[in-house]
């Protein structure tokens, strides 16, 4: 199954610089991209670690790099990056790109999804290669493995990157050297036990996105993404505990999804 997206923006990067200024800045690491062609997915943070932008990263078989980033933060992402620039050799030019994903056995030249296999993989500059029918329901793949979207759990100066699960989606290096929020970042992985994070949940019923899920008149977190009886939802682990409300809907969590800690003991 295959379906080609128009929500996302294709930026090519050339100069001298271009893989030490965007190591210097993104918390993966660029160096398996410098020795070969490949993928990789990476967010930009705040200087206090929290989340900013996410984007893919490739390194076509012709050597050209490419930022894979979307629409919605596209113009607020590349003004902050011409920012961190200065005078590296380093220049960001927009590119007209077919961007496809599917699941199942991808074309040449495509290239599997770093985050997670269940999300298929990605290729770039392939036309033709949508197919009519059936429709992938992508939220469903997000919600069954806690996969965070652009805009939606991924929140611009308010997301920590671990919160949302992005070192468990090979999203963070942390031993490659410093970047923009490293230390927030490395200090809340080795020093800190999360008490508040992204999970699946089970639900019954639906509330828009946003809605606040209490427990005994309690706020214990916010629903996000909901597809097929689950949900991604903020949860602050101490109060999640039995059935919750999220307006009309019920919400339950079992706290031994993804590793998350059990901090009630």
């Amino acid at each position: 199954m295959v379906d080609e997206t128009g929500d996302r923006r294709i930026w090519q990067i050339t100069g001298a610089d271009r893989f030490r200024f965007l190591q210097g800045l993104i918390t993966n690491d660029m160096l398996p991209l410098e020795k070969a062609p490949g993928i990789l997915w990476a967010a930009l943070l705040t200087p206090q670690g929290k989340y900013l932008a996410d984007f893919f990263v490739i390194r076509l078989a012709d050597d050209a790099l490419l930022i894979d980033i979307s629409e919605t933060i596209a113009p607020a992402t590349l003004r902050r990056l011409s920012l961190y620039r200065l005078r590296a050799d380093a220049q960001i030019t927009p590119l007209d790109m077919a961007v496809s994903r599917g699941i199942g056995t991808g074309p040449a030249g495509s290239m599997p999804d770093p985050r997670h296999p269940a999300l298929g993989w990605r290729a770039y500059g392939l036309h033709g290669l949508t197919e009519p029918a059936p429709q992938i329901d992508w939220d469903w793949v997000r919600v069954a493995h806690c996969i965070p979207e652009t805009g939606v759990e991924l929140i611009p100066d308010d997301t920590y990157p671990l919160e949302a699960g992005l070192d468990r989606l090979r999203g963070v290096d942390f031993r490659k050297g410093c970047y923009v929020g490293q230390e927030v970042t490395a200090r809340m992985k080795h020093k800190t036990q999360l008490r508040k994070g992204l999970v699946t949940v089970q639900i019954a019923g639906t509330a828009p996105v946003g809605t606040p899920i209490l427990r005994d008149g309690r706020e214990a977190g916010t629903l996000f993404t909901q597809s097929g009886g689950q949900a991604i939802a903020y949860l602050r682990f101490e109060r999640a505990t039995g059935p919750m409300q999220a307006g009309a809907a019920v919400v339950t969590w079992a706290d031994d999804r993804f590793g998350v800690p059990d901090t009630t003991s």
